[in-house]
């Protein structure tokens, strides 16, 4: 009687990376799947058929040194499987010279790299093939894995979405930056399983690692801490000092691909430079491509607690000029990410959303990581839950206190409730828009739209000097319109004088320039003078700081504007500021045709840009599109005068199926903005025509 023999293992590739949604990984070497749902693989025999009656089939799973050995049952229906690897022969195709197997792998499996092999019995005794090699993530299309997510248009937002938005700016002025998640780009799939391979966790003991990547709880702590550099080989290292002469601009970081296979091709060294937005939105891709649920999440006015006494202190002067005299401080904004999964650990309350923060800010278990922290708990202050909830809650809910100082005293005094934690959003389902997000993590207050300033105001209502009428005078700081860039920055203040007698007011008014999450640098703007107030009066003073002013100055930061009254009679100061960004202009993305991008097919398009400002600017475009664009294409712009314009055309071709952004980016040489845009686009498989 002939041998049987095992000549090939067929993977099935395009069929089961169709069923397991992970088509989009084609590009990978190894074939991608998703844990909990069965997948097929066929046998091409030698030597002759198998035989049901006298030969069996057994299949051996490792992963690394755990190993699973199953035999391949003729079981009439093909299920996954909660607790156990299975595996049967096709029930509705059985050919015995090439069998067709259904493997199954349970929902609550690790993931990682997995190897498998065949072994045949026959009366000569057993053969074995060739390993073969396939990924297993998580599975948020399973309703028993722990990451299910419920609804279809979320589940491809928030695991196959290859592009997003990032919210940066201020709570009444943020900005959308685009970003490019790259998770089907070449390699990028490998840096996220090398990310886990190379995990303290890992190294130290690799078996105990393995067992425990069945949880997503666990995963994420591992992703969180490597994605930042403190305490491993992670991927990104820090640098808020404003001298990035030696690596990259965060800000001109446009996705997560370049980073992640830098990162792998330098040997896992730290990739120079990344802040919140960065450090975030490369998790969201790490988390992405293994399968679990992620988006990308902003705090405006967002507070470090670094004594936990859910209080922030910022200080000024009697000219309205911010101090740095506390520890505590309040980013204007920080990015972090949210990640979908149950909390078994917890209970079935706390399942859903958990924060996740990877920014290096403070130890967590005695490392730089944070979270997951359950949404619920954030928001119903349960903080003996795991894990970091008292931080990611003061982060939202601390109280400011603003005291204005005067020769080493405090002469002033504000508290206010609201600033903190004042927005908080991250992109919607579907669509490239800002999603409101702030009544998950907190119970808010009805919003208002007002371009009136939300960082501490004191009037006299609120000013606590010895011996002062707590209602003497107030004063308010308004924005009349959002700031543009090339544009005066107009601004009212409004006086009011509560007495019955007149008031002399010696007013100091201040702009510094601030990072997003530092105080403020040194003035670069300041006016002061004297105004005369009649008793009961209501006045109002409008101000502008005209673009020559600080267009050299500003760039994408931010400034703190803060007025300062001086009752000339009582010496009662009576403070109200504001920190506001200005918006910057876009480059607008026209795509010929854009109803008929077919894959696989040229297609071509044109990004213009006007220049708002009041000087000839000189920069860099950069166009990509992740599954439209191979790398990036260039190009230069040479001393674009006041108010001229630029088109510059290009051709991309599709080589990825479905909605995906097509996104520009001008660094400019002269000033310290970064100009983007971008447009969506649907790109269809061509259709076949047949004669």
């Amino acid at each position: 009687m002939e041998d049987l023999l095992i000549q090939n293992v067929d993977l099935e590739k395009s069929e089961n990376l169709e069923i397991h949604k992970t088509e989009d990984f084609s590009d990978s070497k190894v074939l991608v799947l998703r844990r909990g749902a069965p997948f097929k693989v066929t046998l091409q025999l030698g030597g002759r058929a198998f035989n049901p009656h006298t030969d069996s089939l057994r299949i051996k799973i490792l992963l690394g040194r755990l190993y699973s050995i199953m035999p391949v049952t003729f079981s009439k229906t093909v299920s996954s499987s909660s607790s156990s690897w299975k595996a049967c022969f096709d029930p509705k195709d059985l050919n015995l010279q090439n069998p067709s197997i259904f493997l199954s792998s349970p929902a609550s499996a690790p993931v990682g790299i997995y190897r498998f092999a065949m072994y045949v019995s026959s009366k000569n005794g057993w053969h074995r093939s060739r390993f073969s090699t396939f990924v297993l993530v998580c599975n948020p299309w399973c309703r028993e894995d722990a990451v299910y997510i419920p609804f279809e248009d979320e589940r491809e937002e928030y695991v196959l979405n290859t592009s997003g938005l990032l919210f940066m700016g201020t709570a009444v002025n943020n900005v959308s930056r685009p970003w490019s998640f790259d998770q089907y780009e070449p390699g990028v799939l490998e840096a996220c399983l090398n990310l886990l391979q190379i995990s303290p966790q890992h190294l130290k003991n690799r078996r105990v690692d393995y067992l425990n990547r069945n949880n997503p709880v666990y995963i994420s702590r591992v992703v969180s801490a490597m994605i930042n550099c403190e305490d491993d080989h992670g991927i990104l290292k820090g640098n808020w000092s404003g001298d990035f002469k030696q690596g990259v601009n965060p800000t001109m970081w446009t996705g997560s691909g370049d980073i992640l296979l830098q990162w792998a091709r330098s040997g896992f060294s730290p990739v120079k430079y990344g802040q919140c937005w960065v450090y975030a939105a490369v998790m969201c891709t790490v988390m992405r491509v293994l399968g679990i649920p992620c988006r990308v999440v902003t705090n405006f006015n967002s507070a470090h607690d670094t004594n936990a006494n859910l209080v922030i202190e910022e200080y000024y002067s009697e000219t309205g000029q911010k101090l740095k005299l506390s520890k505590d401080s309040i980013w204007n904004f920080h990015v972090w990410v949210e990640c979908w999964m149950n909390r078994r650990d917890l209970g079935s309350g706390m399942d859903g959303w958990q924060v996740l923060d990877p920014t290096p800010q403070e130890r967590s278990g005695g490392v730089y990581c944070c979270g997951p922290a359950p949404v619920k708990a954030i928001k119903d202050r349960h903080i003996n839950l795991p894990y970091d909830i008292p931080f990611v809650y003061a982060e939202v809910n601390a109280d400011v206190h603003t005291v204005i100082i005067s020769q080493g005293r405090a002469i002033s005094y504000h508290k206010d409730k609201d600033r903190v934690g004042s927005l908080i959003c991250t992109k919607a389902v579907g669509f490239p828009r800002l999603q409101n997000i702030t009544e998950n993590y907190k119970y808010t207050k009805s919003p208002t739209s007002t371009l009136r300033s939300h960082s501490s105001t004191m009037s006299g209502d609120s000013a606590l000097s010895a011996g002062a009428s707590p209602k003497e005078v107030s004063v308010s700081l308004i924005l009349d319109k959002a700031p543009l860039a090339g544009q005066p920055i107009s601004f009212t203040m409004k006086i009011t004088n509560k007495q019955s007698v007149p008031k002399r007011m010696n007013v100091h008014i201040n702009a510094q320039v601030k990072e997003y999450n530092n105080s403020p640098s040194d003035t670069f703007w300041e006016k002061q003078g004297i105004i005369h107030l009649a008793p009961r009066e209501v006045t109002l003073l409008q101000q502008q700081i005209h673009p020559d002013e600080y267009e050299s100055v500003v760039g994408d930061n931010l400034i703190n504007l803060a007025v300062v009254l001086e009752d000339m009679a009582t010496h009662e100061r009576y403070l109200a500021s504001d920190e506001f960004n200005i918006t910057s202009p876009k480059l607008h993305i026209q795509v010929e045709r854009e109803t008929s991008i077919v894959l696989h097919k040229e297609q071509a398009a044109v990004v213009a840009f006007t220049n708002p400002f009041t000087h000839n600017i000189s920069g860099e475009v950069i166009v990509s599109g992740s599954g439209l664009i191979q790398g990036k294409l260039h190009c230069r712009i040479s001393a674009l005068p006041p108010g001229g314009t630029v088109i510059k055309r290009f051709t991309f071709t599709p080589r990825m199926a479905g909605a995906k952004m097509l996104q520009a980016t001008l660094f400019l040489s002269d000033i310290s903005t970064v100009i983007t845009g971008f447009e969506m686009v649907v790109v269809r498989k061509a259709s076949t025509t047949y004669y």
